[in-house]
């Protein structure tokens, strides 16, 4: 019994000496709200990335198509959102005006997202792959894609917690 009432003491003394503490518990509310936005946008983007994969890889993976030419356009996914993050890192945000750094890399983002689904009809039309693949893969670039624009919409707000900090 007197264990518990020192160790009850001890945690209490502790908590005094510590000025930071207090600080960190009285936050401790606005972090849970904070948590609680973003963690259903984190699973919401996950789980569509994932059915965006699962139809790119059943247009390369099925028995009837069997040919894994289309995975080339996880290149054109990972290059995609790399000219806006040159942008927002050169670019200045204050001026509303149009930028042309910005619009420049509007313009790669949007050749880059033309190949992206340029290329499964180029390899149709070759008869390198099947149509049937084409359109799974077309079906994934699309849900890929707006699986990054809803990354981009949740976190690149430029608020405390954002992108920019990672």
């Amino acid at each position: 019994m007197r264990s518990v009432n020192s160790a009850v003491l001890w945690i209490k003394a502790l908590y005094k000496c510590q000025p930071f503490t207090i600080s960190v518990i009285d936050n401790l509310p606005a972090i849970g709200v904070i948590m609680m936005a973003v963690v259903p946008a984190l699973v919401g983007l996950s789980f569509s990335g994932a059915i965006g994969l699962t139809f790119l890889l059943l247009g390369c993976a099925l028995e009837q198509y069997g040919v894994y030419w289309p995975l080339f356009v996880l290149m054109f996914y990972i290059v995609s959102p790399i000219p806006h993050f040159i942008s927002k890192r050169l670019s200045d945000d204050t001026d509303s005006a149009s930028n042309a750094c910005r619009e420049l890399a509007y313009f790669f983002t949007t050749g880059i997202v033309v190949s992206t689904f340029g290329l499964p009809i180029v390899l149709a039309r070759a008869t390198v792959i099947k149509w049937g693949a084409c359109g799974l893969v077309m079906a994934g670039n699309a849900v890929i894609y707006l699986t990054i624009l809803g990354f981009f919409l949740v976190f690149g707000g430029g608020d405390d917690f954002s992108w920019e900090q990672w």
